[in-house]
């Protein structure tokens, strides 16, 4: 099914606004987006025990999987937007132990990388990121953040898969054929399909 002709118009209007090389970025960022909303709404159906319950995985549980991959978002997002969070991202490992309390934390970083990709040009793909113990391009620290989470969240995805509840699907891209099946994934989250790129 096509976008309606405003729906398009509104595209055009987009793509014009932003940078080409930014697109790529603001693909995964949205993608990231979708996939995290997916798999903690899924985990938030699981009790306090499912949820901690020790597991195989690099990191033994949901519950610390989950969180790792939020501080070490907090962290990467806002070395990119030059804030000095540094390792303090680090000072509790596990801030949340109800997993719709870590899906909306989730969902926060989320958005804020979305729209620090939306903005990305040549220039500030080469801008240097100071981390807390070495510099990286901007485009490095973007590719190895994305690769992270995916990383991760295939893991918890994984853990997923022996507890009660079915994992979700994570593995679409954005493709045109899959619309109809992140239609209310996006409703929830706030966006429609002219939202993405």
């Amino acid at each position: 099914m096509w976008p309606n002709p405003s729906a398009i118009g509104l595209i055009l209007i987009w793509d014009r606004l932003m940078d080409p090389v930014a697109r790529p970025f603001v693909k995964l960022a949205q993608n990231n987006r979708l996939a995290n909303y997916r798999l903690l709404t899924a985990i938030s159906a699981l009790d306090m025990n499912e949820f901690k319950k020790e597991r195989t995985s690099f990191f033994p549980s949901l519950w610390e999987t989950l969180n790792h991959i939020l501080v070490v978002d907090w962290y990467y997002v806002d070395a990119l937007e030059g804030g000095n969070l540094g390792v303090d991202a680090w000072k509790d490992e596990t801030p949340f132990d109800d997993p719709a309390a870590l899906r909306d934390a989730q969902s926060e970083v989320d958005e804020r990388l979305v729209s620090f990709c939306q903005n990305l040009d040549a220039a500030k793909l080469e801008a240097i990121v100071h981390l807390h113990n070495t510099t990286e391009p901007a485009e490095n620290v973007l590719l190895h953040l994305f690769q992270h989470q995916i990383h991760h969240r295939g893991q918890a995805h994984a853990m997923l898969a022996g507890s009660p509840v079915k994992p979700p699907q994570l593995d679409e891209f954005l493709f045109a054929i899959d619309q109809p099946y992140r239609a209310e994934d996006l409703a929830a989250i706030g966006w429609t399909e002219t939202d993405l790129v």
